[in-house]
């Protein structure tokens, strides 16, 4: 009989390696080291043997071939678009918010970035080849319907979907709400020529914001002055070029008293335009932003808080829920929609209006 060959140090150690080291079969390795069944009852000093050689052989479970036979990965996929020059704030509050409730329960996370959710349909059918249990799609723009391609075999959750989802769970803020309140705040600080400049046209989101701008006005018994709406993307950018494009429009009339912004980055923009004319935060104009981001906090912005943390961590959690009860084989009836509340953050970037009002230069 032929004498088996050397195991090459370079080569990771097999349960039949060190089967052969500790004097018992590969079977024996493996309910040792994996918990696998065995017909026959394994000894202390067996079990002592197999470990002391699992040590000295330095052997590591193999990972892929154990999920497989467990039919758990332990690792959830997050998708999103990620393009762009700014660095995406929101994402990454998202995002930490998955990676906390992930590593809470032990799970692997695997980002999927896409170019655009125009190409979601092939792009999401290939993540979904087994490599993850379960999806989260962050901030999906989809003019489809999904439910033709996504897969059946691949629990799915969404955050901020621009609309609902047949058979996902759906997280969102209640962003009208806290765009009703935040108006309302600055209609008693005495504000009535309020700029809204929103999110772009289409998204779910941007619409409740402006929704809640309405409502507030309405509430007060207001109208908004005529031509105190426009909407861009929701970046540094749009709300700088929103506020200098709106302002060049309106040269000669009234500056407006206060802008309501569709996110902190919009709000940012659109303090750096009225920065560039020589206009002040909040003396001249209060901005009000939306979702209290890191760069929110650090510049002390009065905003709206979306609980960006707390909507990854409930994703994962819902998440985790469908994919335990399909390996278990048991009924998933998931909520069909979760709304987490906002709420105000007073910073420093709104005060009562000024006496005397401004003219646009």
């Amino acid at each position: 009989m032929a004498e088996a060959k050397p195991r090459s140090r370079n080569k990771a150690a097999t349960l039949a390696d060190v089967g052969r080291e500790a004097g018992v079969s590969a079977m024996a390795a493996s309910a040792v080291l994996n918990g696998a069944r065995s017909t026959s009852r394994i000894s202390d000093e067996t079990r002592s043997r197999v470990l002391e050689a699992a040590q000295r052989l330095r052997y590591r479970p193999d990972e892929t071939a154990r999920a497989l036979a467990y039919r758990r990965m332990n690792t959830i996929g997050i998708a999103a678009t990620l393009l762009g020059q700014e660095p995406n704030l929101y994402f990454l509050e998202v995002f930490n918010g998955v990676l906390q409730g992930a590593a809470a329960a032990g799970q692997n996370t695997t980002v999927f970035t896409l170019s655009g959710w125009d190409d979601a349909a092939p792009r999401i059918a290939s993540f979904c080849d087994g490599r993850i249990d379960g999806l989260i799609l962050v901030a999906p723009m989809l003019t489809e319907d999904p439910s033709t391609w996504l897969s059946p075999h691949t629990p799915v959750v969404s955050i901020h979907s621009n609309h609902e989802i047949a058979g996902v769970v759906g997280l969102a803020s209640d962003e009208e709400e806290g765009a009703f309140r935040a108006v309302s705040r600055l209609i008693e600080l005495g504000h009535r020529r309020i700029l809204h400049v929103g999110g772009p046209e289409g998204s779910t989101g941007a619409d409740w914001r402006l929704e809640g701008y309405l409502r507030a006005h309405q509430a007060a018994g207001l109208t908004p002055p005529p031509d105190h709406l426009t909407r861009d993307a929701y970046t540094f950018d749009a709300g700088r070029r929103s506020m200098e494009s709106w302002l060049q429009r309106h040269r000669n009339e009234e500056l407006p008293q206060a802008v309501f912004a569709g996110s902190d980055a919009i709000a940012l923009g659109c303090i750096d335009a009225l920065s560039a004319r020589g206009l002040r935060v909040p003396a001249d104009v209060s901005v009000v932003g939306f979702d209290c981001t890191m760069l929110a906090r650090t510049f002390h912005l009065s905003t709206v808080r979306q609980p960006l943390q707390q909507l990854g961590q409930k994703a994962v959690e819902i998440l985790l829920a469908r994919i335990g009860a399909r390996k278990d084989d048991a009924s998933d009836d998931p909520p069909r929609r979760v709304v987490l509340p906002t709420e105000i953050v007073s910073g420093t970037s709104w005060a009562p209006p000024r006496t005397v009002p401004l003219t646009i230069a």
